[in-house]
């Protein structure tokens, strides 16, 4: 991998971080953005590595941005904490957002320096917010079970937090995580923050008991999978005896892999008058809010559509 990360670019890249970025819909789909963007002679380039890898890994990537004058800058996935806990004295400036979240995104360069942002909070947002529409906690009296606390549950955590109209934060956030680490980086960011929603943080690795915190959701109310199990990792964080509250809102994360939590949900969809999801339009939004930051350039709304569309050409 060093060979790879410390080789100069050939041709001004954007540099995805992740895991598996080889299977992303991303490889195929750049090439027809930067077409319409009018950027035909940026490189895709993905950068795999271990989840919770080595900091001097992260370091090595970052750095390798900052020295290359071809490196335009990154997306980040999956390594959004980790990289940031590893680099924060690599980056010249942080945005608001991810010094709330303690994660990067978005690693771009502006006028020689190196930016870090978190677009999760804006890109899981807007996604969240066209999945439920106005006023539906306020509509349905569902509440919202988070089961994962990485950089997605912290960005979706802030995002309910700092809606301004009631209607549209739920009562009660449960957040269930495998690690109490990243339950207590989440406590930390929501007592921050004046908020009337009332959190719940639970350590567990159990899928059983999982099902049981599922069983006690209100009808309505919004599940997610922000483990990254389906994609990054095996499995599901709910087994299969798991039954969803009915009319809820069952939201996988993750829009390519296994998907087993996304399977499940499908499975009770009828029966349980579910509304299902992946999360396609999350990816869209996260890839446009980066490269607009990283390329310098603004991505309108009949723009982003139109890369929607050549996205969907090529999913």
């Amino acid at each position: 991998m060093a060979d790879l990360l410390l080789a100069p670019p050939a041709a001004p890249t954007f540099y995805f971080i992740g895991v598996t970025t080889g299977q992303s819909s991303s490889r195929r789909m750049f090439p027809a953005w930067m077409e319409a963007l009018g950027r035909p002679e940026v490189v895709w380039q993905g950068i795999d590595l271990a989840i919770h890898d080595d900091p001097a890994n992260y370091r090595a990537v970052v750095e390798h941005i900052r020295k290359e004058p071809l490196a335009l800058g990154a997306l980040v996935t999956t390594h959004k904490i980790d990289l940031l806990a590893a680099c924060r004295d690599h980056f010249d400036e942080l945005g608001p957002y991810a010094r709330i979240t303690d994660e990067v995104s978005s690693i771009a360069k502006e006028d020689g320096r190196l930016v870090g942002r978190a677009t999760d909070p804006v890109a899981g947002g807007l996604s969240l917010d066209a999945i439920l529409g106005p006023d539906y906690f306020a509509r349905t009296g569902g509440e919202v079970l988070l089961l994962g606390a990485g950089g997605s549950a912290v960005a979706l955590s802030l995002h309910l937090i700092q809606k301004p109209r009631p209607g549209d934060r739920p009562r009660r956030i449960v957040v269930v995580n495998r690690s109490a680490g990243r339950l207590e980086r989440l406590a930390q960011m929501v007592a921050g923050f004046p908020t009337d929603i009332a959190f719940e943080f639970i350590q567990n690795a159990d899928p059983a008991r999982n099902d049981a915190l599922l069983a006690q959701m209100p009808p309505a109310s919004l599940v997610v999978n922000a483990t990254g199990m389906g994609k990054d990792t095996p499995g599901s964080p709910l087994t299969n005896a798991g039954v969803f509250p009915e009319r809820a809102v069952a939201w996988e994360l993750n829009y390519r892999g296994e998907l087993d939590f996304l399977r499940q949900a499908q499975a009770q969809q009828t029966a349980r008058s579910l509304t299902v999801a992946d999360g396609w339009e999350y990816f869209i939004h996260g890839w446009s809010q980066v490269i607009s930051h990283v390329l310098h350039t603004e991505i309108d709304p009949p723009l982003l559509d139109r890369l929607s569309e050549l996205a969907v050409a090529v999913r």
